[in-house]
């Protein structure tokens, strides 16, 4: 059973969602990026999800984009980064899953991809410009090394579209919940409980939100109807902020903590 599918089984038998904590890979460093794995672990968190810095990331707001920016500067690859994921499995099992655009795979190459992120203990990947029609070949590679596919759905998407997403997605699906790009929001999309049971409706794999979500109350709201609550922005906007202090890594679990509260019973 691979990782992401063993999580969201097990949280299931203890009536539990599962919360994922989106951070950029290399920002405020690479050794930083390990810590903090470790320190979101502690706090919480069920799943990882690694931003891969790019330099066009159109679909992120201005914090993911600065944090990208941060990383580049320390001249972060993917390499690193498979190598962190290779360091973090040496003490952590904790699913760990690549955000990536295409370009960092592409030059990195596929096949060479693949092969290493199974071999780093990676979980799978969400490349985000690339939809399923687009797919094949890195489908049938990441099946080859036992690696999940994750898609996107978003709040426009068709109900036939929305078919042949999860007839291509492994691990979880992620269901972006509003529009637009990647930031901090006030109000949780009153769709979400209507879309959220249209991809329920057509598969059994977990059903993640994401986008937006930043208090411990939308947390809550949305795991009433999700699998799974995915923050990234705002913690990814701490990190940015309390970056360039000594032992900054504990502000940001007491941060996590608060989020993941709700889905432990602890509020």
């Amino acid at each position: 059973m691979r990782a992401l599918e063993r999580t969201f089984k097990e949280l299931q038998s203890q009536g539990r969602k599962a919360f994922i904590a989106y951070i950029t890979a290399g920002d405020p460093d690479i050794h930083a990026t390990v810590g903090l794995v470790h320190v979101l672990e502690a706090s919480g968190v069920d799943i990882i999800e690694f931003g891969i810095p790019f330099s066009d990331p159109i679909a992120d707001g201005p914090v993911n984009q600065a944090a990208a920016q941060r990383a580049l500067k320390n001249d972060i690859n993917l390499g690193m980064i498979l190598d962190a994921v290779r360091t973090i499995r040496e003490d952590s099992d904790i699913p760990i899953v690549f955000f990536s655009y295409i370009n960092p795979i592409i030059a990195y190459g596929m096949e060479r991809f693949a092969a290493d992120a199974k071999e780093s203990g990676l979980s799978g990947a969400l490349i985000l410009d690339m939809p399923p029609e687009e797919a094949g070949d890195y489908k049938v590679l990441m099946e080859d090394h036992d690696l999940d596919t994750i898609f996107l759905v978003s709040p426009i998407t068709p109900v036939e579209r929305i078919e042949l997403i999860v007839k291509h997605a492994s691990g979880f699906v992620y269901y972006v919940s509003q529009m637009g790009v990647t930031g901090e929001r006030n109000d949780v999309s009153e769709t979400i409980p209507q879309m959220v049971g249209e991809i329920k409706r057509r598969t059994d794999i977990p059903v993640a939100v994401g986008f937006g979500i930043s208090t411990p109350d939308q947390v809550k709201v949305i795991a009433e109807h999700a699998d799974g609550v995915i923050v990234g922005s705002s913690i990814v906007k701490r990190i940015g902020e309390k970056g360039i202090n000594p032992g900054f890594e504990k502000e940001i679990g007491a941060y996590v903590k608060t989020l993941t509260a709700p889905l432990k019973g602890e509020q």
